[in-house]
């Protein structure tokens, strides 16, 4: 499944060094001692590889010492080496079946790896049952929830995480996301801006409550946050073609027209740029270029009734009738195969 921006940003994962705290199981050597030790200081300055030696040492030394395993697997898993985390993970979990954190990180490897979404959702949730008190189960949790468009549940997770650290601004832009999904977007909006007042630079925070202003058809404030975020990233494609849709939704298509030939330039794949480019540049008077980017949208999604319609208008305009006759017989065709289909496939074109 194709991950959002903001889930992969938010992959960077929320460890602290705070969950070696007590894991001592039962006498520890002084050489071992100094091992996980040394490996700790090597996970905190980022040095994953030099992590995983000391505590391979440690484990070595003190096969049944909790500090080492967790340690190993966090280092397994801070590194990438995803396969060898699982491995070590699950050994570590079916002795030590009680541990949150190992539960908690197990299923972090899971989710990462990308091919068991309810092997990590069971897991967290096992982590969760042994120990509901930390901020980062909660939230990688949702994170997991979310990737899978699992909205509601996200968000009963995101506000438990939220009572734990209120003033986490990712959290609160990751429950308005959870809260746009399923509607509640007055909710979402408070979210958006209880995140801005935290942290103005929370990734993607403009851009969400852009988001949520343009569902409402707020377009001067939708434009105004796309504005903000676009400041902040000028080439993402994203912000660009919301930007220039809710330009064009304000009947301003000739600021949209230099936002959406951006967005295109950047995401050549995304034909709903090309479809609102064409309809922008049609409505400028420029029938040849809408024309072609019509055209470019129909070729990357032809199921989509909604460029044809655009580009007949485009044709007449041009004075091609019978060519203009095709595609209003296309348009009507296709718009008939899906008369289920709301929002933008359909309802768009008027």
């Amino acid at each position: 499944m194709k991950r959002s921006g903001l889930v992969k940003y938010c992959l960077s994962l929320l460890l602290a060094l705070s969950y070696f705290d007590g894991a001592m199981s039962g006498q520890t050597s002084a050489p071992t001692a100094d091992l996980l030790k040394e490996g700790e200081a090597a996970l905190d300055r980022g040095d994953f590889e030099h992590a995983i030696q000391d505590f391979q040492q440690a484990r070595q030394s003190a096969p049944q010492n909790l500090q080492a395993n967790r340690g190993l697997l966090l280092s397994y898993l801070q590194a990438g080496r995803l396969n060898d985390a699982e491995q070590l993970g699950r050994e570590a979990v079916a002795h030590w079946p009680d541990d949150a954190q190992l539960q908690h990180w197990l299923g972090l490897v899971y989710f990462k790896s990308q091919q068991n979404a309810a092997a990590a959702l069971q897991t967290l949730r096992r982590a969760e049952q042994l120990d509901g008190t930390r901020f980062e189960v909660h939230f990688d949790l949702a994170l997991v929830l979310l990737d899978q468009n699992q909205y509601a549940p996200a968000a009963e997770e995101l506000e438990k995480a939220n009572k734990l650290k209120p003033t986490d601004a990712l959290a609160h832009v990751l429950l308005g996301r959870a809260y746009q999904n399923t509607n509640r977007t007055v909710q979402a909006i408070e979210q958006f801006h209880a995140a801005l007042r935290l942290d103005p630079t929370v990734p993607l925070g403009h851009y969400h409550l852009g988001f949520a202003y343009a569902s409402l058809g707020r377009n001067q404030d939708a434009i105004a946050e796309y504005e903000k975020e676009l400041k902040r990233s000028p080439d993402n494609p994203n912000v660009l073609y919301k930007l220039g849709h809710s330009l064009l939704e304000a009947g301003d298509e000739k600021s949209a027209i230099a936002d959406l030939k951006k967005a295109t330039e950047f995401e050549p794949q995304n034909a709903d740029a090309f479809y609102d480019l064409g309809k922008a540049l049609l409505l400028a008077g420029n029938a040849e270029a809408a024309v072609s980017a019509l055209q470019r949208s129909i070729e990357l999604k032809p199921t989509d009734p909604s460029p044809h319609y655009q580009l007949a208008r485009s044709l007449e305009k041009m004075g091609h009738r019978d060519q203009a006759q095709v595609e209003w017989q296309r348009f009507a065709q296709l718009k008939q195969a899906q008369p289920q289909t709301g929002g933008m496939a359909t309802g768009r074109v008027q």
